[in-house]
């Protein structure tokens, strides 16, 4: 629901009032509340991020922030559909292969500059480019010439996407892609103001310096605590925003995030700590949301070191030894499902494959486990000896002891348990300094595509490296398929000579989690977990 449009009187009032409070915080490390009389959202946003750079990102809490400071050509409505964002409509060949997109009149960046096609046009081509190293370059796959940029055959400009005018963007697809549209609401699409990006280099993205075109502009990062972002006037849709600003609270312990919640410092909580929110329902709270999400937790395993790149027969025992309805009953307990694939149920058009063995009774799949781990060549008297790494944080902590203790019990595995923060697990797992590591995956378009083609070949966020000439070959299949029953199957398929190779252990699916304070007008819930900050308001007290 959106709240109430200022009048033009009190917007330049509260705009210049903003002004001050914007030098204040800068100079006085944003700590400080809003003046009062503006409305300030405080978000619980789980780690720190990685980046702010919609090309560079790839964290969770990263992408959120974008999502509210930058708008794609599309965005993603409150049910998880597709949305009109910084286009205002568009138009589709009648092979599939041609989009035109027409941007808002309206739309401008946060200086006042227009937004223009142009501006699309460069932060694609720099998204391919190989000197950018963006980590979601292979998600503009589809366009043609994308392939032949990123493998370094041909400069960006060769991408095919281009802008006849400042409002029109037009793009030409390899093949029709059932996903395109819901593709473009993800922040690695998103336009960059090029007058900053030439100024300020490796900068341009930094708050303060940022040029954005959302509904809010950050301002300020208070590392280890928060960034802080205040509303854009400029934004074509600034009548139907009724926040003033949003401070994204960076807490990596639910636990930490929920006492602040209670004590009345965050609004809406990133997440909940294990149980609690069947602790919540007992007591009758309100503004507990609990809803399916599109994601997988797994852990990762390392397939260019020792012991997994000996095979997958080790991998497929640790896989079989994990007791997955105990870990989402017992150490979780708040609506997870057990994961026996890696495509989460509630894909849009798609029935998601599974381990072939994930039916077997539990002796049975015990059996064969330790029937691999004798052909791996281990027994107890030379048992494996591993390190499982998982940043700090207490549902991470409680599934490694379990999954530990499973490893331990059902094949004698001996394995050593290093939590450390965020940021030294990411930079260790692309040093390759690590042999298994927790990971996880929330979809960033509604489509099976969205996980698959994390594990292909070359992919900047394949993190186990997993390699498979056959796998690589059934996902280009899907690219080129039409029928959307055809294109799905192709994909299970996929799904299903990945998991016979068992590049990744999943183990549960996850669910939204979030107490919403009283306050707070027009929380929705949908399978993205995707809650834009404009769409949110807040009761004055």
């Amino acid at each position: 629901m959106k709240a109430w449009a200022w009048t033009a009187l009190l917007a330049v009032a509260v705009a210049a009032v903003f002004g001050l409070w914007r030098l204040q915080a800068g100079t006085a490390g944003g700590d400080a509340p809003p003046p009062p009389g503006l409305l300030r959202l405080e978000r619980g946003n789980g780690s720190e991020p990685d980046s702010l750079d919609p090309q560079l990102a790839r964290m969770e809490s990263a992408l959120t922030i974008l999502r509210d400071a930058y708008e794609g050509l599309t965005s993603i409505a409150p049910d998880g559909g597709v949305r009109p964002g910084a286009a205002e409509s568009w138009a589709i060949s009648e092979d599939g292969r041609r989009y035109t997109f027409r941007l808002r009149p309206a739309a401008r960046w946060s200086n006042g500059d227009p937004v223009t096609a142009a501006d699309f046009v460069e932060a694609w081509r720099r998204l391919v480019d190989p000197a950018t190293a963006s980590q979601y370059a292979a998600m503009l796959e589809p366009v043609a010439g994308a392939r032949a940029v990123l493998a370094r055959e041909a400069p960006p400009g060769t991408l095919g996407v281009t802008a006849p005018d400042d409002r029109t963007l037009e793009v030409t697809l390899e093949a029709p892609t059932a996903y395109f549209l819901s593709l473009l609401s993800h922040p690695s699409t998103f336009p960059v103001h090029r007058p900053t990006l030439a100024a300020r280099g490796a900068e341009f993205a930094r708050p303060g310096v940022a040029v954005t075109n959302g509904a809010f502009v950050p301002v300020d990062w208070q590392v280890g605590a928060h960034v802080t972002a205040r509303r854009n006037r400029q934004y074509w849709d600034d009548a139907g925003t009724a926040l003033d600003a949003v401070r994204y609270h960076h807490v990596s312990d639910p636990v930490v995030e929920l006492t602040r919640f209670r004590a009345g410092e965050l609004d809406v909580t990133y997440t909940l700590p294990p149980g609690e929110v069947a602790r919540q329902r007992a007591r009758g709270a309100t503004g507990l949301h609990v809803s399916p999400q599109l994601g997988v937790y797994y852990y990762g395993l390392a397939l260019d070191r020792p012991p997994f790149d000996a095979g997958p027969a080790i991998r497929r025992a640790l896989a079989m030894a994990i007791d997955r309805q105990i870990l989402a009953e017992r150490v979780l307990g708040d609506g997870e499902m057990a994961a026996f694939g890696w495509v989460p149920p509630g894909v849009a058009g798609y029935e998601p494959a599974r381990f072939e063995w994930a039916d077997w009774p539990a002796e049975r799949r015990l059996e064969e486990a330790r029937r691999l781990y004798r052909e791996a060549g281990y027994s107890a008297e030379r048992p494996l000896s591993i390190e499982l790494r998982f940043n700090k944080s207490p549902l991470h902590d409680r599934l490694a002891l379990a999954v530990s203790a499973m490893w331990k019990e059902a094949l004698g595995v001996e394995t050593r348990l290093a939590a450390e923060e965020f940021r030294v697990l990411r930079q260790s797992i692309d040093a390759r300094n690590v042999q298994v590591f927790r990971g996880s995956w929330v979809a960033d378009y509604n489509d099976a595509h969205s996980f698959l083609q994390v594990l292909e070949g070359g992919f900047g966020i394949n993190l186990p490296r997993y390699a498979s000439a056959d796998y690589d070959t059934l996902l280009a299949r899907s690219r080129t398929t039409t029928d959307p029953a055809a294109r799905a199957a192709i994909l299970a398929d996929a799904e299903r000579v990945m998991l016979a190779d068992v590049p990744l252990i999943p183990l549960f699916f996850y669910v939204s989690k979030h107490l919403v304070a009283g306050r707070v007008e027009g929380w929705y819930d949908n399978v993205m977990n995707v809650t834009y900050s404009k769409d949110l308001g807040l009761r004055r007290p």
